[in-house]
């Protein structure tokens, strides 16, 4: 029984809850074989959030998963395993669970991310792309979330000058989203690192990227946007990037010069 991958299935617990879950318990095989007496003395666990832990005990389910994921090449890492990303360590709700393909250690090495719109304008994707491209070359892994427009180009960016990019997705690792980023995603699980905190499984639901904007965020200590809408992902990932203490940088507006400006 796979019990890390069955604490990660559970829904609406959240990993602040996990976390007090751990600290009671130590493992989480003793929190799967709680009782609901035992469960009730956890700060935060009351009598919903107990019997949801309670009745999701599918081992028929977890042991699937755990033979897709074996034949499949997705591996996990928990909080407790010295592979765990160190820099989530220090954030506030960082995942008790990470899912991967690819290589881990790109996780512990000097990360800058890059973020930005979908719709980016070509100066954007150009700018984007050269940005992941110099850093890359001179030997920092390149973080992004495999989005289209400036994400998609920070990740082609880096693997162009043959340095190594992350890809943080809001997805389980059994689908790529979005799809025309299937060649792109490939690639960067043989060169680079693939990273999710969800399940396979995981369909790509509207509330998983923001939730995931904080560990592009948390990888790093350096945030560049490129080009953002005054709503939007990017800018929620410059908030959580703040609230962690990371430094933020932003690309200048390409200037147009019109017959306004000269008067």
């Amino acid at each position: 029984m796979n019990y890390w991958l069955w604490l990660a299935t559970l829904e609406n617990v959240g990993s602040v809850r996990v976390q007090s879950l751990l600290r009671k318990f130590k493992d989480p095989e003793r929190i799967y074989k709680a009782s609901k007496k035992e469960l009730l003395e956890v700060e935060g666990i009351g009598e919903k959030i107990s019997e949801n832990i309670l009745k999701n005990k599918d081992e028929i389910l977890i042991s699937r998963m755990s033979k897709y994921m074996e034949n499949n090449g997705i591996y996990q890492v928990s909080i407790c395993d010295k592979n765990y990303p160190e820099a989530l360590k220090n954030i506030y709700d960082p995942p008790i669970t990470l899912f991967y393909k690819g290589d881990i250690k790109l996780a512990n090495t000097d990360c800058v991310s890059i973020v930005g719109s979908r719709n980016a304008s070509t100066y954007g994707r150009e700018t984007a792309f050269k940005i992941g491209k110099d850093l890359a070359q001179k030997g920092y892994t390149i973080v992004s979330g495999m989005a289209q427009g400036i994400d998609t180009e920070a990740h082609r960016g880096a693997l162009d000058a043959e340095g190594k990019t992350i890809a943080v997705v809001g997805t389980g690792l059994d689908r790529v989203y979005p799809l025309e980023n299937y060649k792109l995603c490939k690639k960067i699980e043989e060169k680079g690192l693939v990273l999710s905190e969800y399940v396979v499984g995981t369909r790509p639901d509207a509330m998983n990227f923001p939730a995931r904007n904080r560990i592009i965020s948390g990888l790093s200590d350096n945030l560049i946007v490129v080009e953002a809408a005054r709503r939007s992902g990017a800018l929620i990932t410059v908030d959580l990037a703040l609230e962690q203490g990371k430094n933020v940088y932003a690309v200048p507006r390409k200037y147009k010069f019109t017959s306004e400006s000269r008067s």
